[in-house]
């Protein structure tokens, strides 16, 4: 670590609204003055010095890397504080999965700011690998280490008062710490009922009109641009407006993503839209820091020295970014180095035959042999719920390739159960099947496939690795093994990065999905808690009843 060092360039200082030349002070990791310079004295080679880029709201596991290995990866972004919620864990391992994040991650420099899950599992409709109640989050909330409450997903919870979800809620605010939301399309009095519960936060508002609603009665809305959940063009105008009320996050970011670009994407975007400079700063730094009450430098004499130092304001190229004075990363380079990892687990189930893939026309609901199927959207967590004809084949329902109507399934990875079957329509697939044990909230094994072989080699592959993402065409197989929790790999993160990018390249060449991110959809099929059909390890959910189909 540099001790002492001094840098110049031109400051864009959120607090008084200007950009001038200014020289920086370091030392001790702190920031020990800032001093304006004559503009005759303007630095040169020019650059200009920013707070550190914070991701609002994002699972770490999502990017299948350890905290340690995000970090290498989000520094060279300008990254130097991420919100995470280490909920994708805690689902799997528990209260062992939360301490495995936030031990991983103090072993480098880099600010993360872990919460408690609030729905440990997320419904009573599937399988996880551990729960939380109240009590458990009261322990972690107790913890200098855990910033807040993470994603109340139980918005029936909460607008029915049940008893645990409210002393969840009010275990945070007894410490202090502010309540994530998560509630999409939750408008008008139900919106305002919710939020009076203490939630401060929604990432899921996938319309302007409903952030507009949520904004009114004073929440604080995320700009969300993750690799499957992308709100950014329907929600960035509203900065304009409320620019002390937005913040950007990624939710959910895969490797191959990561690796190219982060928050300096979305600030990016944002000045291509003529917003204001300080507005998107304040979303990309200065709001989530003080909202969250994070010990991260925004530039003031005696702040940490976080900051980075950019080529200029248009397009974010990160030079160099600093944390707590240390350089971590310069001009596309990382300086964090990779930690050893031990994995933790918990996967329990046999290899699967191709018997237990089999749908029987009698066993599966139907209306007027109209059959309830699942429409992926693409860029979005929300599913369609239509009804479709589909191909019989000896009494079996069979995957409709030319209609693009696939089987789906959802296997039980914490012990061995019956195998649960669906239809998704607008994957995409010709021939061969994708497998993931990344698959929101509880992490089951979630399969897409044209034809019942591929999908039993494709879930095998996932079963035999412990986790994993693997895809299977008539010519190869790919497995990419993520032995920590099913869910992260303990391996270099831009080794990870390239091994996604085979498999993703594979699944859209090979297999012709038609999806920008079929990985990532994938793995919110069976996320319950998002609207409208969904598949869990125990049926087909309708998302709007919030009850299972027949």
């Amino acid at each position: 670590m540099r001790n002492s060092f001094v840098i110049r360039g031109k400051l864009v200082d959120v607090w008084k609204k200007q950009i001038y030349p200014a020289e920086i002070s370091v030392k001790d990791g702190k920031i020990a003055s800032i001093s304006p310079l004559p503009i005759t004295d303007s630095p040169s080679p020019k650059q200009f010095i920013l707070p550190g880029f914070i991701d609002s709201h994002v699972h770490v596991e999502s990017s299948m890397l350890t905290p340690s290995e995000f970090a290498r990866l989000a520094v060279v972004h300008g990254t130097v504080a991420t919100i995470s919620d280490p909920h994708e864990i805690a689902n799997v391992c528990g209260l062992q999965g939360v301490e495995f994040m936030i031990e991983n991650g103090k072993k480098v420099n880099f600010k993360f700011n872990f919460g408690a899950p609030s729905c440990v599992p997320a419904t009573i409709f599937e399988t996880a690998g551990a729960a939380l109640n109240s009590d458990d989050v009261k322990k972690l909330l107790e913890k200098d280490e855990i910033k807040y409450l993470s994603e109340m997903m139980n918005f029936p919870g909460v607008l029915n008062g049940d008893e645990e979800v409210m002393k969840k809620i009010k275990y945070a605010y007894q410490f202090n710490k502010p309540v994530d939301g998560h509630a999409p399309g939750l408008r008008g009095e139900l919106a305002k009922k919710y939020i009076e519960a203490g939630i401060s936060t929604d990432h899921e508002c996938f319309t302007a009109p409903e952030a507009l609603d949520k904004l009114k009665y004073g929440m604080k809305i995320l700009i969300r641009e993750g690799s499957a959940a992308k709100n950014f063009e329907a929600l960035i105008d509203l900065l304009n407006d409320y620019p002390n009320e937005i913040m950007f996050c990624s939710d959910d970011k895969h490797p191959d993503s990561l690796a190219v670009g982060h928050i300096n994407q979305l600030c990016e975007r944002a000045v291509a839209k003529g917003i204001d400079i300080f507005k998107i700063i304040k979303a990309a730094c200065m709001n989530p820091a003080l909202h969250y009450k994070l010990d991260v430098g925004l530039l003031r004499e005696g702040d940490a020295a976080d900051f980075i130092i950019a080529e200029d304001l248009t397009h974010f190229n990160i030079k160099q970014t600093y944390i707590n004075g240390e350089l971590v990363a310069e001009n596309g380079s990382s300086f964090i180095q990779s930690v050893d990892v031990t994995p933790i687990n918990q996967f329990n189930c046999d290899e699967i035959n191709l018997e237990q893939l089999k749908i029987k026309v009698n066993e599966y609901p139907n209306e007027n042999g109209l059959i309830p199927v699942m429409e992926a959207l693409d860029g979005q967590l929300i599913t369609n719920k239509i009804f479709c004809r589909l191909a019989i084949v000896d009494n079996e329902l069979v995957s409709n390739v030319e209609n693009d109507i696939l089987k789906m399934v959802v296997v039980n990875r914490y012990h061995n159960a019956p195998i649960v079957k669906c239809f998704i329509k607008n994957f995409g697939l010709k021939e061969g099947a994708i497998a993931s044990s990344v698959a929101h909230d509880s992490h089951n094994i979630v399969a897409v496939g044209v034809d019942d072989e591929s999908l039993m080699k494709a879930i095998n592959l996932v079963i035999k690795e412990k986790g994993g993402v693997s895809a299977v065409s008539e010519k190869h197989e790919k497995i990419l093994g993520l032995p920590v929790a099913g869910l992260m790999s303990a391996d270099d993160g831009y080794t990870i990065a390239a091994a996604y990018t085979e498999i993703d390249n594979m699944t859209k060449q090979e297999l012709k999905s038609t999806l920008a991110a079929p990985f990532m959809t994938l793995s919110f099929m069976a996320l319950l808690v998002i609207p409208h059909l969904k598949l869990s390890d125990m049926g087909l959910f309708d998302g709007d009843s919030f009850s299972f189909v027949n």
